[in-house]
């Protein structure tokens, strides 16, 4: 058994070696699953790390038809498995029938979106390596399979930590020299709570190509990654939702820029809910983290980063994150071990062309 995982693991590093980006080795990876793992239909998507939602799927038409479905059972309904539930627990991997004990209809998803489509059990993994979720996968089975079992569950929980590095190794920005998207002006979009799009500015409606372009979708599909925002800017009902709030993602184009999405509930004289939506060139803010997370880079030495690229001092940062400047040296040296410069100097260069980075 343990030769027959050793040869699983070196197939799956093998791919992560032959596929230049996420999305291609997210669907060879779905093609050899097939042949370990039985199933008729399945999801993988990537993560912002930070706010656990999605960056882009790959999925087929039978999954597509009830993907907002699901988004809306992930984000506004208690049931088995949610992903963030996962993505936190000890064990990354579980079954819908595992779950429910057997009995698939004490599950609300499985009642109203899964049944309906003629799926019958899942299983879903939470892909964390370092500590940090970077995407989700879902296998379905048809109503005329059986239940996963156990060995299947297992065998899926000890690939998770490969694929999941292989996620994160992706996630880093990439040096482009052939960038194309010109658009510096922010998308604005205001949908209903049906996701329905009720006004959009020039801007929008071309950062919606780009990201439809990403993934792979037609004109008239709502890319996958500005749903998933919107439906946690929905669950956000208590009045607290802004532009700020977790309902933000940041998604690779096929350039290698990336875009931020930001979502936020809008509240008016009637009671129909309306949805703001921002699409914008993705920032130093927005990126440093992401690279952060990928390196295994603590907060402190992500802060102390940021003080680096805003030209502080020792001396200067020592102040700012009210350190001793032994302390900031001590982090200087941990920065330089995990991302394998010598100096600041180095450091700046590799974010700004190893990372695209801008100051």
């Amino acid at each position: 058994m343990e030769t027959q995982l050793n040869g699983l693991i070196d197939k799956i590093t093998a791919l992560g070696g032959t596929t230049s980006t996420s999305r291609a080795y997210r669907t060879g990876l779905i093609r050899q699953l097939r042949g370990w793992i039985p199933f008729d239909s399945a999801c993988f998507t990537t993560v912002d790390p930070r706010t656990l939602l999605s960056t882009g799927a790959v999925t087929d038409d039978s999954i597509e038809a009830i993907h907002d479905r699901l988004f809306e059972y992930e984000y506004l309904h208690s049931d088995y498995n949610h992903y963030h539930e996962l993505a936190k627990s000890g064990d990354t991997v579980a079954t819908l029938s595992g779950a429910a004990n057997g009995e698939l209809s004490r599950s609300p998803r499985y009642l109203n979106v899964l049944q309906p489509a003629g799926f019958h059990d899942e299983m879903r993994a939470a892909l964390v390596a370092g500590g940090m979720c970077w995407g989700f996968l879902t296998l379905f089975r048809r109503n005329d399979q059986p239940f996963f079992k156990e060995e299947d569950r297992q065998l899926l929980s000890s690939l998770v930590p490969f694929m999941a590095a292989s996620l994160r190794d992706r996630s880093l920005p990439r040096p482009g020299e052939n960038r194309t998207n010109p658009w510096t002006e922010t998308g604005l979009l205001l949908l209903s709570e049906t996701l329905d799009i009720l006004s959009y500015n020039h801007a929008a409606h071309s950062w919606m190509s780009s990201l439809q372009d990403a993934e792979g979708l037609e004109a008239e599909s709502l890319p996958r990654p500005l749903r998933a925002v919107c439906f946690r800017a929905l669950a956000e009902d208590d009045g607290t939702a802004s532009l700020n709030s977790s309902a933000c993602t940041h998604v690779r184009l096929q350039d290698d820029t990336f875009a931020t999405i930001r979502a936020c509930r809008l509240y008016g004289s009637d009671s129909a809910a309306k949805l703001a939506v921002t699409l914008e060139s993705a920032h130093t803010t927005d990126m440093l983290p992401i690279i952060s997370d990928a390196l295994g880079l603590t907060e402190r030495e992500n802060e102390v980063i940021s003080g680096i690229l805003r030209g502080f001092s020792t001396k200067e940062m020592a102040q700012a994150l009210f350190i001793s400047p032994y302390t900031v040296q001590d982090h200087l040296k941990s920065i330089f071990l995990k991302t394998g410069v010598n100096s600041r100097r180095e450091l700046i260069w590799q974010l700004h062309s190893k990372y695209s980075l801008n100051s």
